[in-house]
């Protein structure tokens, strides 16, 4: 059929302010999402110090094994279940009716992580691990609907430029949680300084120390509140109103809403149904079976290494000798340090690879840039895997310069296209869901990472007290290496989705023509 002119409207539209002021209230969702999520890794031994030490021992308080991996875990299990519930919702009922709820989930619980309460470890890990979960869910269900609406905003040209825009919130929300956490850390250090644990082990860790990782989790909180009242009044996008709920009419008064455009005809009728294939059809399968293996196996794989890497730097970073012994620091002093070591990983790797792919996303196409992002991501793996003890023994800096190329690749690589894909190759009325599917499908990978990193990485001799011996850190990177190498193969599963209409992608111009919509007319020029 030819396609609905609001729809060929939108997809020739020239980019306007509204796009970008959409980029911002869409991407501030995942600004909150990298700070709450990863925030975590600074604070984990400085919990453990506090809640976990036990007198007369030589060594600092660590978090036990299941307490570890439940509070490293539990929001991504969260997550897990955000993502399928508000995928679904976001095809159910539409993409504006649940937008909000879930940045209000992520405000609400974050303040709530922050005021976990118990004097006992036990009371505090138990209502933080409760409050982190809820955050999760509220942290998934921004994935589906941020990357559908953004997609159906945006024109076939820029498209992947402006998906990338908002997940790019996440390198600056990563950013912010190591700095942040690297300014309360070190301020509270200043005004209230503490012998290391060497000199007096019950001094190291001054009564500040209960505050400061309570302050970081509440500021999470902040961006997202700011842009609240923004994102209820979005309109629903004109792709879900004319595909989904039929409504030609009111999807051109929305496009109108949102790129400044006007319309000849007021008077339209609603296009009329017409015979389309179900979600889990047989149809569905023989169209998109193969899609969803490649999106979500993607996604599934490289969350595995991705998440390793970045909930327990401060293991990497400790086991090859970067950060110094815990037993030579306060506690405030080693998250100071491990923080600073977070954010210069971030501000030298992470955040340039995503505006990378912003840039040449639309250039290069999205197929090009996830396979070699797998690529070089499992070569630089096994670059730190074969020479590991040369790493360890004479050049740290080496070590972590290529670490910090495994980043960069990551979101100049899968990171960024597998959130892009899923928003472009699926139909609308099931776009939301099939994300959400293949974002959760990343989430256990997450899980899988989360917990599995933390065993396999512990030392094959005199491991911590709690954990069983591990296969040890250089392992472990073999393991995440071989893990790339698996997503490399598996992206040829993937189609390239560059610079074609949502609508050819997901064959929705191929059914039965509705009634047509009247010509738009661009009232301003691009911005």
């Amino acid at each position: 059929m030819p396609q609905l002119e609001v729809l060929t409207a939108l997809d020739k539209a020239k980019t306007q302010w509204y796009h970008f002021t959409a980029i911002i209230i869409a991407g501030m969702g995942f600004f909150t999402d990298a700070y709450d999520l990863f925030c975590i890794s600074t604070v984990t031994k400085l919990i453990g110090r506090i809640y976990y030490y036990h007198p007369g021992s030589t060594s600092p308080g660590t978090i036990p094994a299941g307490p570890n991996q439940a509070l490293n875990a539990v929001a991504l299990v969260g997550a897990f279940f955000g993502q399928l519930l508000f995928g679904y919702l976001g095809d159910k009922l539409g993409r504006k009716r649940v937008y909000g709820m879930t940045l209000l989930m992520m405000i609400v619980f974050s303040i709530a992580s922050g005021f976990s309460f118990g004097s006992t470890a036990k009371g505090v890990m138990t209502s933080l691990c409760f409050f982190r979960f809820w955050l999760g869910v509220g942290i998934g269900g921004d994935y589906p609907l941020s990357a559908t609406i953004m997609s159906e905003y945006s024109n076939t040209r820029t498209r992947g430029a402006f998906i990338a825009a908002v997940f790019s919130m996440q390198g600056l929300g990563l950013l912010t949680a190591a700095s942040v956490a690297l300014a309360i850390s070190g301020g509270l250090n200043n005004k209230y300084p503490a012998p290391p644990f060497n000199v007096n082990a019950v001094a190291s860790v001054n009564p500040q120390c209960d505050i400061a990782w309570r302050i970081l989790f509440m500021i999470g909180a902040i961006p997202a509140t700011a842009t609240f009242y923004y994102r209820l009044r979005m309109p629903e996008t004109a792709r879900y109103t004319a595909l989904v709920e039929r409504n030609n009419k009111q999807a051109a008064i929305d496009m109108a809403t949102v790129l400044d455009v006007e319309f000849k005809q007021v008077d339209l009728e609603p296009s009329q149904e017409h015979a389309q294939y179900a979600f889990g059809s047989r149809k569905f399968w023989r169209l998109h079976l193969l899609h969803l293996i490649g999106t979500c196996g993607c996604w599934f794989i490289f969350d595995i290494s991705y998440y390793s890497q970045n909930l327990f730097q401060q293991t990497v970073y400790t086991n090859i000798g970067w950060l110094p012994n815990n037993k030579t620091v306060s506690a405030l002093e080693e998250m100071f340090k491990a923080s600073r070591a977070q954010a210069l990983i971030a501000l030298c790797g992470t955040v340039p690879g995503y505006y990378v792919a912003i840039l040449l996303i639309d250039v290069i196409g999205r197929w090009i840039i996830q396979l070699q992002g797998f690529f070089f991501m499992s070569v630089f793996m096994f670059a730190l895997a074969i020479p590991y003890n040369h790493w360890k023994n004479n050049d740290h800096t080496g070590f972590i310069i290529i670490y910090a190329l495994t980043f960069f690749f990551s979101n100049f690589g899968p990171n960024t296209t597998t959130f892009i894909v899923p928003a472009e190759i699926y139909p609308a009325r099931f776009r939301s869901t099939c994300h959400g599917i293949s974002a959760a499908s990343g989430k256990l990978g997450a899980i899988v990472g989360a917990f599995g990193f933390n065993y396999i990485a512990q030392p094959k001799t005199d491991p911590p007290v709690g954990y069983p011996a591990g296969l040890g850190l250089q392992d472990a990177i073999y393991i995440m290496a071989s893990v790339n190498a698996i997503g490399f193969f598996l992206t040829f599963l993937v189609p390239e989705t560059n610079q074609k209409s949502l609508e050819d992608l997901t064959g929705e111009n191929d059914d039965d023509s509705p009634d047509p919509v009247p010509m738009l007319e661009n009232k301003t020029n691009a911005a």
